[in-house]
């Protein structure tokens, strides 16, 4: 494999839509930096998806993307992340990845209560990182857990303020908050899109925290380290993706102020992806 370039984009994936809230924050953190973002929306959620699933489409995911010749890959994807982040380190050692995770161990420093709610999706609750996350963490703490079943498709169709996601969210909250609740996780990446309507549900004396900027900010750290900050104060390219053409990707992209001068779709064939004209 050829040596990895400074001034080589970063890549980021995910399910859909959501790993653009990671995005936002990458931007912020890493301004001069060419971003590639890839959106599987043909598989999701990948929260109903089999382990073995999840690892067979990341795996291809980012086989593809080392094809174009990135120098980091942020799975921005907790249950891709939860699933699979290990094993594409091991399949491929040459290039840094950046992973999700729930953020248990800063709820459970901000509590105040004891009790913590965490939102995400079932695979990422089966998974044995977040077991891992629990015993290290909150083995002292009471966890309320819920896998937020089709928020994820209310968020894809970009209508937050459909009476469909203040419905789902005071369902999931409930029993968070009568539980004693005074901080919740968003552990989907999907989720920070709803956080205004959320806040308005939970009240302002509960603490919402979003893992991305802290992801980020490891993405930064990860780049230093390994000499792949870009060499110059380049002007960003942003390059978008998908499995699937779907209208409302602009509206995201817009929402995170990304102006996309070049989108494509990608196809899957037989197992593998392969571009296609948008």
């Amino acid at each position: 494999m050829e040596p990895l370039s400074q001034n080589a984009p970063i890549a980021v994936f995910d399910s859909g839509v959501g790993g653009l809230s990671v995005l936002k924050h990458l931007k912020h953190q890493l301004p001069h930096e060419h971003i590639l973002y890839f959106a599987d929306q043909d598989n999701i959620p990948y929260g109903e998806h089999s382990l073995e699933k999840i690892q067979q489409l990341c795996y291809e995911i980012t086989h593809f993307l080392l094809s174009e010749k990135v120098k980091m890959v942020v799975v921005a994807c907790n249950t891709a992340s939860a699933a699979a982040l290990s094993q594409l380190r091991l399949n491929f050692p040459t290039i840094p990845f950046v992973g999700m995770e729930p953020a248990v161990k800063p709820a459970t420093e901000n509590t105040k209560t004891n009790v913590v709610g965490v939102m995400a999706t079932a695979g990422t609750f089966a998974s044995e990182r977040y077991a891992s996350l629990m015993k290290r963490y909150a083995a002292d703490i009471s966890v309320i857990e819920d896998p937020c079943i089709g928020l994820v498709e209310l968020i894809e169709q970009g209508d937050f303020e459909n009476t469909a996601v203040s419905s789902q969210l005071d369902f999931i909250t409930t029993p968070m908050l009568q539980a004693g609740a005074d901080t919740l996780v968003l552990g989907c990446t999907h989720y920070p899109f709803i956080q205004p309507q959320l806040k308005r549900i939970v009240g302002e004396s509960v603490t919402v925290i979003d893992p991305a900027p802290a992801v980020a900010l490891q993405a930064k750290r990860v780049l230093t380290q390994n000499n792949l900050l870009a060499t110059k104060k380049q002007t960003p390219a942003y390059r978008i993706m998908s499995t699937k053409a779907s209208s409302n990707l602009q509206l995201f992209l817009e929402m995170i102020d990304v102006a996309s001068s070049q989108n494509e779709l990608v196809c899957w064939v037989n197992g593998r992806l392969q571009k296609s004209p948008l």
